[in-house]
């Protein structure tokens, strides 16, 4: 099994004590989405835990608890955009990140620490030449601290838009695309950083930019020392290479409040939710009640014993 943590909300740095005490406790909840009466059970013994994927734009609040991940492995999806405070309000200044991107890839090894600049969206301000300019800023400071860049274009949702309304969007066609991924190439290669896609239809083969699988089958197979057996995942985007996950995340709960984000869709539930937030809860917010339905979450190990040895 490998736990999602999290596609819905950046858990690292807004409940890392909850997931800390869940792991002490051997289990967690999650309410279904779609029907928040349906809860799951999920073991979380490092027996079935394959790996763990941390999803965050600042892993700060829990690097002092990562002694505690020993029986687990994990690598972690870091978000470090060149936007300001009019595009992702609630994220630590970029500076500071930089150090903690830093200390993270010294701490567990940059194979394990890979960059995000994503989603790419373009204005009046965060144009072209913009994104150009500091995205070489980025990968001259993490160069030597990562392998890999991902990459996305902004996906215009209906919320996003909503969250987006009063900026001034340019659009993204083709041609723009490609133009940005060309620069952005050469740029990583200067640094020998790999740029990856995420969840993109478009093509950009030509430059040396692959689609890329944040949830990624070999690069899990390389931290756990075994090959899995994997499947795509069926419930992402068929452009999304990801495998299969279980995601221990909420919507609407994360407080970074980014324009672009697509998991938040009301700032005032967000708000609502994370005041129910308990660290000693088995759910991220909320309680359980009378119209609950909680079922145990069949999970298992997906680990080919038979190719262990290969990877050890």
């Amino acid at each position: 099994m490998i736990i999602s943590a999290s596609r819905r909300t950046d858990i690292p740095a807004f409940y890392s004590e909850w997931l800390f005490n869940r792991i002490n406790e051997g289990y967690l909840m999650v309410r279904n989405p779609m029907n928040i009466h349906q809860v799951s059970k999920i073991n979380l013994s490092p027996e079935v835990v394959d790996c763990i994927v941390f999803w965050t734009k600042n892993p700060k609040p829990m690097l002092r608890r990562m002694p505690e991940l020993s029986n687990y492995k994990y690598y972690f999806q870091f978000t470090l955009n060149s936007y300001d405070k009019s595009i992702e309000p609630n994220v630590p200044e970029k500076k500071n990140l930089i150090s903690v991107f830093k200390e993270l890839s010294n701490m567990i090894g940059k194979e394990k620490v890979i960059w995000r600049y994503d989603p790419i969206l373009l204005t009046d301000i965060f144009n072209m030449d913009y994104h150009i300019k500091w995205f070489e800023v980025l990968a001259e400071k993490l160069s030597g601290y990562t392998h890999i860049c991902v990459i996305s274009f902004v996906d215009l949702y209906k919320k996003t838009e909503r969250n987006l309304k009063g900026i001034n969007l340019l659009p993204l066609n083709k041609d723009v695309m490609n133009e940005i991924a060309f620069n952005l190439s050469f740029i990583a290669s200067k640094y020998n950083i790999r740029i990856e896609s995420c969840s993109e239809d478009i093509d950009l083969d030509k430059y040396n930019i692959k689609h890329g699988k944040c949830i990624d089958d070999e690069l899990i197979s390389r931290i756990i020392g075994s090959r899995l057996f994997s499947e795509k995942d069926p419930n992402q985007r068929l452009s999304c290479g990801c495998i299969k996950s279980i995601d221990i995340g909420a919507y609407n709960t994360c407080r970074h409040n980014c324009l672009y984000c697509y998991a938040n869709f009301n700032r005032g539930v967000v708000l609502k939710n994370t005041q129910l937030h308990n660290v000693k809860s088995p759910l991220l917010y909320g309680e359980l009640n009378e119209n609950d339905k909680v079922s145990i979450r069949a999970v298992s190990s997906d680990i080919d014993n038979q190719m262990s040895l290969i990877f050890n």
